[in-house]
């Protein structure tokens, strides 16, 4: 996923942005309101973290004008603010979940895929693939009944094809996913990553459209 972090306390925000990378999402963390603003006109996000206290502003107004405006990004609210009616308002206002400060990064991590999973219409973390079994939660691959180890990278995108079963995702799209406004990314990192995948998962598991991106492949004896 491409995850936009709004916080501008530096401490907690190199470590969010840190656990985030670490599991294999691309993050662009902003300090600012305005700055987020700039970052959404021009970028297309999977999911925004949303401190309500920053110097140019609330976010609680922020987050209305995102809905206000047909924006539909999950967002999760990250805060101080633990009294029960700051959570009915930020709730209210249309955050998708509300974490207060300070919380456990791995929950946070948890918490992430769970609204992810919500959000592209597969609530249920298990799914069989052929002869591969997903658990989303766990971020765990069977192949026939024995583990594959994917690293974070390469689960990321395979969980993007999870997510969006027969969409055809362009380069620059998977690229997206992977990587931050500041990444320096190698011409052929794409295709590395999709032949890494094929050697652990299956080399049908993945197709290519030439010229045009990849698909996940429909497994053998499925109706179209």
């Amino acid at each position: 996923m491409r995850i936009l972090l709004i916080e501008d306390d530096t401490a907690l925000g190199a470590a969010i942005r840190d656990q985030i990378v670490a599991d294999g999402h691309s993050v662009d963390w902003m300090t600012r309101l305005d700055r987020s603003s700039d970052a959404l006109a021009v970028a297309g996000y999977d999911l925004i973290l949303l401190d309500l206290m920053l110097p140019d502003g609330l976010g609680i107004p922020f987050l209305k004008a995102l809905r206000a405006r047909g924006d539909a990004t999950p967002v999760m609210i990250l805060t101080a603010l633990d009294q029960v009616s700051d959570r009915i308002t930020g709730l209210n206002a249309g955050a998708d979940d509300y974490m207060v400060k300070p919380f456990d990064l791995a929950e946070l991590s948890a918490r992430i895929g769970s609204v992810a999973r919500r959000y592209n219409g597969n609530p249920n973390p298990l799914i069989t693939l052929g002869s591969l079994t997903i658990d989303l939660a766990a971020r765990s691959v069977l192949l026939n009944g024995k583990p594959v180890i994917l690293t974070a990278r390469e689960w990321v995108m395979f969980e993007a094809f999870l997510q969006r079963p027969g969409q055809l995702f362009s380069k620059a799209q998977l690229e997206e996913r992977l990587y931050s406004f500041d990444t320096d990314i190698e011409s052929n990192t794409i295709e590395v990553h999709i032949s890494r995948l094929r050697k652990k998962l299956g080399a049908s598991v993945i197709e290519t459209e030439r010229g045009m991106g990849y698909r996940l492949a429909r497994p053998s004896g499925t109706a179209a």
